[in-house]
């Protein structure tokens, strides 16, 4: 018997027992395979008609960079109305880009959230379950599942939404109503004909998040939503959510209150190194700091304090 043993050296004090912490260690992560994706069309830059906005570039300023999808140039992963850009180093998404018809929105049951892998990426460059097994990270979807679920393809969107590209670690208490009610909030009161918006939607990057597990855990997250008002006005809105106080070393259940702001497209570009071209045009909010150079930051106390 070696005086250094490995897993297989060991046996169980019940021979009937199987420990449920080496089953959840050890279990086979599931992978979609590249071909199950093909004809997916990803991300529409003309869904708002003549508004057309383009996926946003990842900039030198952007920390980490593109990780290589095999026969494309951009590193964009493309799903059923959404596309992903994900950060290599980081293993998390750069963005999310999502087109939402909230006209066609349609109800399917969630299941049993099998998450799994996206084969067309290398799996190093991705997070997997090792990371959200036994502790209190929540899996995290950038682009919601209930609100990819529209059109005729909505059953296959529900799917594509449990890839953990699509996942980033968040703790429980990100569930903000403030912050999951936006899109729905800006649909009903801000959109022309309650339809159509874009949504970008990604975690801040930066060189302090605290490292677990071998994966440095975002504390901010950023949406920008583009759409046409009511009287057919193009127009984007920008959005961050925080916390008041870091992550604690050992990720246990103290943290701190999560705020959420409006911000300009200009300051989420500024935190991201993400370059958003001339949406930023159609902020509010960036075109008043451009003017003035003071900073704006609205806190959201309520859905109603959005401006438009």
């Amino acid at each position: 018997m070696s005086s250094h043993p490995r897993l297989h050296d060991l046996t169980p004090l019940d021979p009937a027992s199987t420990p449920k912490g080496i089953q959840a260690a050890t279990a086979r992560q599931n992978v979609t395979p590249a071909a199950a994706f093909e004809g997916r069309a990803g991300y529409d830059a003309a869904f708002l008609d003549e508004f057309k906005i383009d996926l946003p570039h990842v900039t030198e300023n952007a920390p980490g960079r593109v990780a290589p999808v095999e026969g494309r140039d951009d590193g964009r992963l493309d799903y059923t109305h959404f596309s992903i850009v994900m950060n290599e180093p980081r293993r998390l998404a750069f963005f999310t880009a999502f087109n939402l018809d909230g006209r066609q929105a349609r109800s399917v049951a969630r299941g049993n959230d099998h998450w799994a892998l996206d084969g067309r990426l290398a799996l190093e460059a991705q997070c997997g379950e090792d990371l959200y097994a036994r502790n209190p990270l929540d899996r995290g979807h950038l682009v919601r599942r209930s609100a990819a679920c529209w059109g005729e393809d909505a059953e296959q969107a529900n799917e594509d939404t449990f890839h953990f590209t699509n996942c980033t670690p968040q703790m429980a208490a990100f569930n903000q109503q403030t912050w999951l009610g936006l899109e729905d909030y800006l649909l009903g009161n801000a959109v022309k004909d309650k339809g159509k918006v874009s949504i970008f939607t990604g975690p801040v990057f930066k060189e302090s998040d605290r490292t677990y597990r071998g994966v440095q855990i975002p504390e901010a997250f950023w949406k920008v939503v583009a759409f046409r008002t009511p009287d057919d006005a193009p127009r984007a809105t920008a959005y961050l959510i925080a916390q008041d106080k870091e992550l604690d070393d050992n990720l246990g259940l103290f943290f701190g209150q999560y705020k959420t702001f409006q911000k300009s497209v200009a300051r989420i570009e500024a935190l991201t190194g993400l370059d958003f071209g001339d949406l930023r045009d159609h902020d509010g909010l960036s075109n008043e700091e451009r003017i003035t150079g003071a900073r704006i930051d609205i806190q959201l106390d309520r859905l109603g304090d959005i401006h438009v």
